[in-house]
């Protein structure tokens, strides 16, 4: 009997929600400072409490995958999922148009722009090839049906072909943003442009087929049994409540995991560049860890893929939005020579993971090849802020980012021209859905 209630999908709810409860309570009453709490006191409360509001929010998004298109379940839960993400650059872009034209501002730009491009690509870098290689190896114990065996580093992990329409929208959103760095700034036309691009994709996702193909097990079985009232108000309590949760801890969890870092002697510029993003997309990195160890690795590349678009896009466009009611008109963001080197191989990096998946897999080479060049890189300009002085360091930091770009552009490029059909076959599918949603 007790084993059984254990076992009870409600008592895997109650434990993800009192994962939270410390943090929800420390929140309401004061704050971390109220208590006292040092920074390894503030990281451990806060980053608990991501972990358990990323459970309610795949919890979520599966039970919702029972009334609306799975894809748009999906995209919600990206969307959320990422919401600290956009806070922290909402917050440089707002400091920046508040003080334009200041030291204080042009730093605050760049530093929008980075934390931006950081973001980007750890969730390839570390995300997409991360996952590739976590969903091969758990394969072997789950049987999870979207990989092939092939041995060693030609296995593969196949992609849902209804993510076409994410990789095609996003093969658009990276051709643009070749383009952004060539006016100095992030202005309103990008905001046109890259949100209009997202609002189209959400136009024809939220046109398709509700599936209930998928089979689900756990909390999220239980909670479909519902009737539709009850469970689409659970639905949206989950999301509420779990956005809620991450969007208030994840700021205090990213900016202690900055400061211990400055303290054991880490660049600052660095610490925002990649340590606070790598803390804000920890709630999007363990809902997909989630859906893997479920043998349902399609829906967690689903969800990769998806963030990557709405930070490619929204997070770019909301930009030059937030920086111009901090200004008090319409306005660019600017940003210096290093920041539009970042923009250039953020791009590239995008370019070269789309061509990965324009023939709706990716193998454990690739994602090795992406892992490899993405930590290298980053090693590498750690190594140069560390042993060079200024301004030296960020010419050096400069080329490395141009000679990056290159490797991306050219193994793109390869990969491009080798899946020319594929491509072809992506742009024909993602035209058909388009026409099918808006007839």
């Amino acid at each position: 009997m007790l084993r059984e209630r254990l076992q009870h999908p409600l008592t895997a709810l109650a434990l993800a929600t009192l994962l939270t409860a410390p943090w929800v309570g420390v929140f309401l009453t004061g704050g971390p400072d109220a208590y006292g709490f040092g920074e390894p006191t503030t990281v451990a409360v806060s980053g608990v409490a991501v972990l358990g509001a990323a459970f309610l929010l795949a919890w979520g998004a599966e039970t919702a995958e029972k009334d609306v298109p799975p894809a748009f379940a999906i995209a919600v839960l990206a969307v959320l999922a990422v919401a600290p993400e956009y806070a922290v650059d909402a917050l440089y872009a707002w400091t920046a148009g508040a003080n334009a034209g200041t030291a204080r501002g042009i730093e605050a730009a760049n530093l929008a722009v980075a934390n931006m491009t950081g973001a980007n690509r750890i969730l390839i870098g570390l995300g997409w090839s991360g996952v590739a290689l976590f969903t091969v190896y758990k394969a072997r114990s789950s049987k999870d049906a979207a990989v092939e065996q092939r041995g060693g580093l030609r296995s593969v992990v196949n992609l849902d072909p209804a993510i076409a329409t994410e990789i095609t929208f996003l093969l658009a959103a990276t051709a643009y943003a070749f383009l952004v760095p060539l006016r100095g700034g992030i202005d309103i036309v990008d905001t046109v442009v890259l949100v209009g691009l997202f609002a189209t994709y959400i136009a024809i996702i939220i046109r398709g087929d509700v599936s209930h193909d998928t089979e689900h097990v756990g909390v999220p079985a239980y909670l479909q049994q519902f009737r539709r009232p009850a469970r689409v108000a659970t639905v949206l309590a989950l999301f509420a409540f779990s956005g809620a949760v991450i969007y208030t801890a994840v700021h205090p969890f990213a900016h202690g995991l900055e400061v211990l870092g400055e303290n054991a002697g880490i660049p600052p510029f660095f610490m925002i560049q990649w340590v606070a993003p790598l803390a804000s997309e920890a709630p999007e990195l363990i809902v997909v860890v989630y859906l893997v160890n479920k043998a349902r690795s399609t829906a967690g590349f689903n969800a990769l893929i998806s963030s990557k678009l709405n930070q490619w896009t929204l997070l770019i466009g909301t930009l030059a939005v937030v920086y111009s009611i901090a200004y008090g008109g319409v306005a660019t963001l600017p940003f210096d020579e290093k920041q539009a080197a970042e923009i250039w191989i953020t791009a590239a990096q995008s370019l070269f993971a789309i061509a990965i998946l324009a023939n709706l897999n990716i193998a454990v080479w690739e994602g090795v090849t992406l892992l490899v060049l993405f930590l290298t890189q980053v090693f590498v300009e750690f190594g140069i802020i560390r042993l060079v002085a200024e301004p030296r360091a960020t010419e050096l930091s400069i080329l490395v980012l141009y000679a990056y770009t290159a490797v991306y552009l050219a193994l793109a490029a390869v990969l491009l021209v080798k899946r020319r059909e594929s491509v072809a076959r992506l742009l024909r599918v993602t035209a058909d859905g388009a026409r099918s949603a808006f007839s």
